[in-house]
């Protein structure tokens, strides 16, 4: 095993994980028709800060800690709620005609009240996803623990490749978004917010139904 197995390894599984239906594919899709194809890079850049953090504390033994019942069980209440909240804000807004494809190259932000940059929602988003923290507990952490046999040099080349991956995949995704912009109408474009903040909103009630249910088994 050397550094460029952990890097390569560290994409092909960063790619599984990115490709995989989820909400920051979601507001990857629905940020980029509003703000263009930078959207796409300011997400992960979001999503990259929060990694990088997490890698620091799971290397400093934080693992063991978010594996407890109690704390995934809270990590999936609140993100459960957060997403919730998101999604209902994205359907409620897009229904009221508050979300405007003015033109093939401008669309205006759902709301001042409700706008958020893509860096934060980036980090938020992640972090209201108890499948991203499962991930970081179990897979993330077994390959701090591979990579840690090469030092600092181990760790930097998991956490490149990790995220070369989710940038690779998520500028593909807001590219294909800002090439097809010529193809929506106000209304496609209507439905598509309403149907992105629905399955937000799906999300983020499965995420609290397991929260519940974890906790019901957890006292029984």
């Amino acid at each position: 095993m050397t550094l460029w197995y952990i890097f390569f390894t560290a994409v092909v599984v960063g790619l599984s994980g990115a490709m995989m239906p989820g909400p920051l594919l979601t507001v990857t899709i629905t940020e980029t028709a509003r703000r263009g194809f930078i959207a796409g890079p300011l997400l992960i850049l979001g999503h990259a800060i929060l990694e990088g953090a997490l890698l620091i504390a799971l290397g400093l033994g934080l693992g063991s800690f978010l594996t407890e019942p109690t704390v995934s069980i809270s990590i999936a209440m609140i993100g459960g709620l957060f997403l919730a909240w998101m999604g209902f804000q994205m359907a409620k807004d897009s229904y009221r005609e508050r979300v405007k494809l003015k033109d093939f190259e401008d669309i205006e932000p759902i709301s001042q009240s409700n706008s958020m940059h893509p860096i934060l929602a980036g980090i938020l988003v992640s972090l209201s996803n108890p499948y991203w923290t499962l991930w970081w507990a179990t897979i993330g952490l077994g390959y701090i623990t591979m990579s840690l046999k090469y030092g600092l040099a181990g760790i930097i080349s998991f956490f490149i490749g990790h995220i070369l991956a989710d940038l690779g995949w998520y500028s593909l995704v807001s590219a294909g978004v800002v090439n097809g912009k010529r193809f929506l109408s106000q209304s496609v474009y209507r439905i598509i917010i309403i149907i992105c903040g629905v399955f937000l909103l799906f999300l983020g009630v499965s995420f609290i139904y397991y929260g519940l249910t974890s906790t019901l088994s957890v006292n029984h």
